[in-house]
């Protein structure tokens, strides 16, 4: 039995709480993990480059199994599938502290990712299930406040960690954090699947569910743009270090802030965009938000080609493109959520891989790109907000006109 009792209000802190955590255990698994990295590849005795494929193998497990937890719930739950994911990624993450090599290492990460993105889609999955379509966006957005922090808190805790204990110990905090949340949401989630959807994944299998989606322009509208959205986020968390600390020799304790108040535009921008959903359709904000981030990127990408106002320029560019990250992850999503509500799962699923396949790829062309400047970096991001305008209105075009 489905739970709607919110459906007609908004969501408790808590559970806002709650889905937050569930859905930043990406971030927070990237975020908390980077400073150590240097001291992994010391202690296992292997290369930057070995060590660098534990952050890949991740990346890898979050897109890829995604596109295995969505139609899964669909067909059985969103509970069990969840409370499953989350035990696999606190087996994982001890195991990651108890690691003797980095092989062993590069293995658990995947497995980690595996288990913990569960809770990635599957917080969508119950978002879009207990909520209808403009309040999901709204709850999305809201989402995207506590997303917002993962960025400032999780590097500066890991750093915290890394002064009194070994790279290990950022694994027993993941561990601690991955067990809390598979008690809250054993204790306060109770079954969001509708009947319908349970129902109809009973007609179809996988396969045949991701090809109803792949056939759907408007669904498909939405879910590459927020994965065009994606690349240009990753790009930046992928490339920052190196643009910021190797190009702009700007020192490691200034980074942190820097990379921290974007952070705050983050979370600035996703209570504005709360505001602006109450008056406005998620759809017409889409509009607006991409153009806001073609024009930010193109300060961006017009300041890295022609070194006009220096390093200034570029942060500032660099902040206005990603706050306006909160108006375009959260509403594409809430866009492509709507579309099939059916397939629920699915879509959750379909979305989050593609969101992590494009920004893996993005995030890879601008490293290979790289020339001791910031063009590979502003390029690719204006690319990727140009053609998301480009899928944005070829694709989902009806319903933009409607809105």
């Amino acid at each position: 039995m489905s739970d709607t009792t919110d459906q007609q209000q908004g969501p408790s802190l808590g559970m806002i709480v709650i889905l937050g955590a569930l859905t930043a255990f990406s971030a927070v698994s990237i975020d908390l993990y980077l400073p150590g990295l240097p001291a992994v590849a010391s202690s296992l005795g292997a290369t930057a480059a070995e060590a660098e494929r534990t952050v890949a193998a991740f990346f890898v497990g979050i897109a890829v199994g995604q596109l295995f937890y969505g139609p899964l719930s669909d067909r059985i739950g969103r509970r069990g599938p969840l409370l499953a994911g989350i035990a696999l990624y606190v087996a994982a993450s001890i195991g990651c502290a108890l690691a003797t090599n980095v092989n062993m290492l590069i293995g658990l990460r995947l497995v980690q990712a595996l288990g913990g993105c569960a809770g990635v889609v599957l917080a969508r999955a119950i978002v879009r299930d207990r909520y209808p379509p403009q309040q999901t966006a709204q709850v999305f957005s809201t989402l995207m406040l506590v997303m917002g922090l993962a960025p400032i808190l999780a590097p500066l805790l890991g750093s915290a960690i890394l002064t009194v204990a070994s790279w290990r110990a950022t694994f027993w905090v993941l561990t601690g954090f991955g067990a809390a949340c598979g008690l809250a949401a054993w204790l306060a989630l109770k079954e969001t699947r509708p009947e319908e959807v349970a129902a109809h994944a009973r007609t179809e299998s996988p396969f045949g569910a991701y090809v109803a989606l792949l056939r759907q322009p408007r669904l498909m509208g939405y879910v590459l743009y927020g994965a065009c959205s994606s690349a240009a986020l990753l790009t930046y968390v992928a490339t920052s270090p190196e643009l910021l600390i190797g190009v702009y020799q700007v020192p490691v304790q200034a980074f942190a802030w820097i990379f921290g108040i974007n952070g705050l535009g983050l979370i600035a921008g996703s209570q504005v965009n709360g505001w602006l959903l109450r008056r406005h359709s998620f759809d017409r904000i889409l509009v607006w938000a991409n153009a806001g981030a073609i024009a930010a990127a193109s300060v961006l990408a017009l300041a890295a080609a022609t070194g006009w106002g220096g390093l200034a320029s570029v942060l500032v560019g660099l902040f206005l493109v990603m706050s306006s990250f909160s108006f375009n992850m959260a509403n594409a999503l809430a866009g492509a959520m709507s579309v099939d509500p059916r397939r629920g799962g699915t879509t959750a699923g379909l979305a989050g891989a593609a969101q992590f396949a494009a920004g893996s790829a993005a995030a890879t062309i601008a490293g290979a790109l790289h020339d001791g400047t910031a063009r590979p970096t502003a390029f690719v991001i204006l690319i990727s907000m140009l053609l998301a305008g480009a899928v944005l209105h070829g694709l989902a075009r009806r319903k933009i006109l409607q809105a």
